[in-house]
């Protein structure tokens, strides 16, 4: 499981469409239905009912969509931490000669 493919599948549950959610995310629809395919393989599941259209989450996929957004969230923040570690590494330093 990557994080791309639960962005993927984010993608994927709020466009209900691969084509689109293809788009959104930079890759060809053939890459991200693979990606979701695997992702649905490794967890032995099926996340989307692609029977109907637009397409629909199924049961379990629901509930894997709503985890997933929390490990994406999780995720994220860790560039948040870095960028703060960053901000303290930046920056000029001036030192003066200070006479006691």
């Amino acid at each position: 499981m990557t994080i791309t493919q639960l962005n993927y599948i984010i993608t994927l549950e709020k466009t209900r469409n691969f084509t689109k959610a293809a788009n959104l995310c930079k890759v060809s629809q053939p890459t991200l239905s693979m990606q979701i395919q695997k992702l649905e393989e490794e967890l032995k599941v099926k996340i989307f009912d692609r029977t109907k259209k637009p397409i629909e989450l199924s049961e379990i996929g629901l509930k894997i969509i709503n985890q997933a957004k929390k490990i994406v969230i999780e995720f994220n923040k860790m560039d948040d931490v870095l960028n703060d570690k960053k901000e303290v590494l930046k920056g000029q330093y001036i030192f003066k000669n200070f006479k006691s």
